[in-house]
């Protein structure tokens, strides 16, 4: 690729869409799991008899499925990024390089 076609695509309005929402939609998930991950780490350090209580008559405590969450939501927002990825910013991508 030669300094003129990658200087065309930098002027692409397409390219600079691109990279508006592609950068909006990964901080945006990364602030909501750094919330998920640190809200944890906090119920950890200031409440740990919340997490430790019991749920029902079992052993599972309330802790077990909190942290679950944690992880699924992981994988959740990871799901939601490629999602995103494959149906709009693939469509984008390919029209920029169509005219590049």
């Amino acid at each position: 690729m030669d300094a003129r076609s990658h200087e065309a695509i930098q002027r692409d309005p397409d390219y600079r869409e691109l990279l508006r929402q592609r950068s909006l939609l990964g901080w945006s998930l990364s602030a909501i799991m750094l919330v998920i991950y640190f809200g944890f780490i906090l119920l950890v350090a200031y409440a740990p008899k919340f997490l430790g209580m019991r749920i029902g008559t079992g052993v599972t405590t309330i802790g077990i499925p909190v942290g679950l969450f944690v992880i699924v939501s992981a994988f959740v927002l990871t799901g939601i990024y490629v999602s995103k990825a494959n149906s709009k910013y693939d469509a984008l991508i390919r029209r920029i390089v169509e005219r590049s």
